[in-house]
């Protein structure tokens, strides 16, 4: 449930902040707020996968955590060697620093439950 909680504030949180930021500021830093944007995609995907269950479901999840895991890797290791790369930070920005880092513990943490819950048979 705490992993399912924290899916759905990062979706609203990421979400809310991107829509805001592409209606009012685009022209400002296009790259990073559309980044935000993908975030909150992926998240509210993970988070769709988690409250649907099953064997499918879970196979969805643990790609989508892949792929957000290299989304934080990348744009986290490209806003730490240059950051003048985006003039105002993404979600991702420096491995999610502005988030306590947890967009780059999140995909871990929902790789590892994702991994656990595969049914035995």
């Amino acid at each position: 449930m705490l992993l399912l909680t924290v899916y759905v504030i990062f979706t609203i949180g990421a979400g809310s902040r991107s829509v805001y930021q592409l209606a009012t500021r685009f022209e400002e830093a296009p790259l990073a707020y559309l980044l935000s944007a993908v975030a909150a995609l992926v998240y509210a995907f993970i988070t769709a996968t988690l409250v649907w269950g099953g064997e499918t479901a879970r196979r969805l999840g643990l790609v989508a955590c892949v792929l957000e895991l290299i989304g934080v890797l990348t744009v986290g290791t490209w806003t730490t060697v240059d950051p003048g790369a985006f003039p105002d930070a993404t979600v991702w920005s420096g491995y999610g620093m502005g988030y306590l880092f947890l967009p780059l513990v999140v995909p871990v943490t929902g790789l590892l439950w994702l991994r656990r819950a595969r049914p035995r048979g």
